[in-house]
């Protein structure tokens, strides 16, 4: 369309003469002329001389060509007003993004599949009371696990234990203190009491220490570990390495395993979990959210290639084998 404003049209209905004409007398010609050419064509009457003969109208002066300037104003035009609906698109574009970032919601008539603000605020409760719990949890049993120092004919050996009931008695695992000659006991609170051999379950590789009870002592609850789920957190509190009240984060990986340990003790329906437990942990606590007492870690994976632990593969003694095989060394005695 504008290449064609650079063209030189001749008004429709106007014939350019081909002779020139001489040019009416200024005095005679109209002085009202018609408001457009196209009108021109249609109303104009030659005027007559005094002599009477028809006067020729004036030859039409050329057009002129319109100038360049015109074309770019046009263009420096269309260009700021492209500018103007651009800059306004952008500025709508930002206010509308805000305006949903901040309030999670849509404009009218759009859906929206983002989170909204109550969602997410579900999404952290959630995640806050998991953490409380966990927390919790960790506060209820670590005043009963305490650290096994174990004195024998080829040194000295760690391990942990998990006081369980008033009696001063505590549970661990019988490859903690096999071959004792002297229990150190230290307790959460860093006191340090010895500790006697009550019995050993070497079939479940189990056995109870005893102390003398003490002021605010704190027995570890035993819960139903039939109730485990695969998937359901479970915390590990003991002393890997020796470091004190360490407590581990994991799940149920599996439940009923069949594992053998390197002295060749078989523990049936074994719970898997990936909760780290290392060299430390053995007679430790492995509790649920509830700060129930679910299992007593004993052994971890070995990845006999390389002879050294597998990552997240550890087990655990079920508490409900716990509560039988203690029942039987408290009644059988040493």
């Amino acid at each position: 369309m504008v290449e064609q404003e650079n063209e030189f049209y001749v008004p429709y209905g106007y014939r350019v003469p081909t002779q020139p004409l001489t040019p009416a007398p200024a005095e005679i010609i109209d002085s009202n002329p018609p408001a457009t050419g196209w009108a021109v064509q249609q109303s104009y009457q030659p005027p007559r001389d005094p002599w009477g003969q028809m006067q020729t109208p004036p030859p039409a002066p050329p057009q002129k060509p319109p100038r360049r300037a015109g074309r770019t104003a046009a263009i420096v035009l269309l260009a700021l007003v492209l500018a103007a609906i651009f800059g306004v698109g952008l500025f709508a574009g930002w206010q509308f993004s805000n305006y949903h970032n901040n309030t999670g919601t849509t404009a009218p008539g759009a859906t929206s599949s983002s989170t909204t603000p109550a969602q997410s605020n579900g999404s952290s409760s959630s995640a806050n009371s998991i953490q409380a719990q966990q927390e919790a949890a960790i506060a209820k049993i670590e005043p009963s696990v305490v650290e096994l120092e174990v004195t024998t004919f080829q040194g000295q050996a760690i391990g942990s234990g998990v006081i369980i009931d008033s009696n001063g008695d505590i549970v661990t695992n019988n490859h903690v203190v096999s071959g004792e000659q002297s229990i150190r006991v230290v307790l959460s609170n860093g006191q340090a009491e010895q500790g006697q051999l009550v019995g050993t379950d070497a079939a479940d590789d189990l056995a109870v220490v005893r102390i003398t009870p003490f002021a605010h002592m704190v027995v570890a609850q035993i819960g139903d570990s039939s109730q485990l789920a695969v998937g359901q957190e479970v915390l590990a509190v003991g002393n890997p390495l020796g470091i004190t009240e360490t407590a581990t984060q994991g799940i149920v990986s599996a439940l009923n395993r069949s594992v053998t340990e390197s002295n060749g003790v078989t523990i049936s329906n074994a719970i898997q979990t990936d909760a780290p437990i290392n060299p430390g942990n053995s007679g430790g606590a492995l509790i649920n959210l509830q700060g129930q007492l679910v299992g007593i870690p004993t052994l971890g994976a070995v990845n006999t290639e390389s002879n050294t632990p597998a990552n997240g593969l550890g087990f655990a003694i079920p508490s409900n084998t716990v509560k039988t095989a203690v029942q039987q060394i408290l009644q059988n005695g040493r």
